[in-house]
């Protein structure tokens, strides 16, 4: 089973996206902060990464640009998914090291593939 690290602090989110994944058979690795994020990133080398950018402590954006400069695999897909959705947010969001970026609201029953297609996974 591949493994998935949800970086997201509200639980009510962590709870949807992993609904999401589990039903589609990933295992997921929760962190409720940009700091655990980094960390479990580092050890646990997931297949990819859900970045929310509002977080405590360290926010997405740098939680990103610190796995992307340690010894994690620094190819590895980082999803954004969040509220930012003012006029250059996205870029900024891309710009720190992220894959793709998805706002908030999600639909859990069509975000798995939307992430799959933007990270090039073929879906079964």
């Amino acid at each position: 089973m591949k493994k998935v690290l949800v970086v997201e602090d509200n639980k009510d989110n962590m709870r949807l996206i992993t609904y999401a994944l589990q039903k589609v058979g990933y295992e997921v690795i929760p962190a409720e902060t940009g700091e655990e994020g980094v960390e479990l990133a580092i050890r646990e080398r997931p297949f990819f990464i859900i970045m929310d950018i509002n977080l405590p402590g360290i926010d997405g954006l740098e939680a990103t640009r610190r796995i992307r400069a340690s010894e994690a695999d620094g190819s590895v897909p980082i999803i954004a998914i969040t509220s930012y959705a003012m006029f250059g947010d996205r870029d900024r969001v891309l710009q720190a090291g992220c894959t793709a970026y998805f706002e908030k609201p999600i639909d859990p029953l069509t975000i798995v593939e939307r992430i799959h297609k933007a990270i090039g996974v073929k879906c079964e």
